[in-house]
């Protein structure tokens, strides 16, 4: 018999195998100050452009005064329990109706963590007879729900509507075969790296073709697309056609926690037998009313969003002009698409944080094919217009560094002298 402990230390994973390399740099940097876009990464300023306070709430000094007059009022105890149990209140009660109104829809129920809620929404909605279609491109929520579902799925190619309707035909006939069950059709509003929207309004419209019901995670729509901000739904027209509609406030609302809203028969089905809720504490109250001021700012100051979309328009045009590949964003979030190995990446992300001073997220192999290179940038409302330019600046000269080959280098460096 093998000692557990034994197999893992010997393979930590394909990122964990850096860790003692990469901790404290490239793997669980610390950002200190308060949040905005400037903030101290190893004792110097930098330019951030990694953090999803897409209107600029975070700190919001209508938002620091709610939270602080909650958290007094409160404390984060309170409520006490499960809310099935003794944590519900009147404050998470009107949440949930002024989400759910907000969305278009009849109802809603908060969950205490994105990540957690859609994997047990999933869970709830289907049973072992159903079929999940789903987007390749699903975030890891959405995966790992899907690994909690007995029954089949089948996966179409990334807003490929072809290769949708090919999985459909498979799911429906195989509920024929089986003569029960239903389909969950699973994807996007906007997918968080190539900032790209689902393809919701053609999905929708193959209703008429297709029986199915539509999950939509707009964690990153919600707040920055649609006339009001009510998410992809909106923007695209088809709000009306998606059944259950999920996003987070970890995004927009600078917040913790998120929420489903649809049919109230179906909501009501959840709210008895989402697990992840039943046997889970209630979202404390301070979050609770934190997150009505935040909600009550997202309809009433339209002005945010306003810019954060011209943030993100003079970002994606000032790459473009200088010739950098952004891919088919048309959403806020920026990737910038380059090509160099793991060695090259590192030694350019060292670089831009050390001597130009801008801090961005980057995804390497294993989590892309070897030789790609992606940058993902986060504009906010919290942006100027000199952190643009400067930023447009060092991503000009950093990569005619690693079109001249100047980043390649034998090794990862070792970052642990340095903390």
């Amino acid at each position: 018999m093998a000692d557990i402990f034994e197999r893992l230390i010997k393979n930590y994973g394909p990122i964990g195998q850096h860790r003692e390399r990469a901790h404290g740099y490239f793997a669980f940097p610390k950002l200190e100050g308060e949040i905005g876009s400037r903030m101290m990464f190893r004792g110097k300023e930098v330019i951030v452009w990694s953090l999803n306070n897409y209107l600029g709430l975070a700190n919001h000094p209508a938002i620091r005064k709610a939270d602080a007059d909650a958290s007094a009022a409160f404390g984060l105890a309170s409520p006490m329990g499960a809310r099935m149990m003794s944590g519900n209140t009147n404050h998470h009660e009107q949440l949930e109706r002024e989400l759910a109104e907000f969305e278009g829809k009849e109802d809603a129920i908060l969950l205490n963590f994105g990540y957690q809620g859609i994997m047990s929404t999933i869970d709830a909605l289907c049973g072992r007879h159903d079929i999940v279609v789903y987007d390749a491109e699903s975030h890891a929520c959405i995966i790992d729900g899907l690994r909690l579902h007995p029954g089949h799925r089948y996966v179409y190619k990334h807003n490929d509507i072809a290769d949708f309707e090919k999985q459909m035909e498979r799911a429906t006939a195989l509920i024929e075969k089986q003569g029960r069950g239903g389909i969950l059709v699973i994807t996007e509003g906007v997918f968080g790296m190539a900032g790209d929207q689902g393809k919701l309004k053609e999905i929708v419209g193959l209703k008429s073709k297709f029986e199915f019901r539509l999950l939509v995670d707009d964690a990153h729509g919600f707040g920055t697309l649609g006339k009001t901000g009510a998410g992809a739904g909106e923007e695209q027209g088809c709000q009306d056609g998606i059944d259950l509609y999920f996003s987070t406030f970890a995004k927009s609302m600078a917040s913790i926690g998120a929420f489903l809203a649809g049919p109230r028969t179906i909501i009501d089905y959840i709210r008895y037998n989402i697990r992840s809720q039943i046997f889970a504490k209630s979202v404390p109250m301070p979050i609770v009313i934190g997150n009505l001021k935040r909600l009550d700012m997202l309809r009433t100051m339209p002005e945010l969003k306003e810019k954060l979309w011209s943030n993100a328009l003079k970002l994606q045009q000032g790459l473009k002009d200088r010739g950098f590949d952004i891919g088919s964003t048309d959403s806020v979030v920026t990737p910038i698409y380059m090509k160099g190995g793991v060695e090259e990446a590192t030694a350019m992300v060292m670089d831009i944080r050390e001597n130009y001073g801008i801090f961005c997220s980057i995804v390497v192999y294993p989590v892309i094919p070897k030789g790609h290179i992606i940058y993902r940038l986060i504009p906010t409302a919290a942006h100027n217009d000199e952190d643009i330019e400067r930023t447009l600046i060092a991503f000009s000269e950093t990569k005619a560094k690693l079109d001249s080959g100047a980043y390649k280098v034998e090794a990862i460096p070792d970052m642990a002298d340095a903390r």
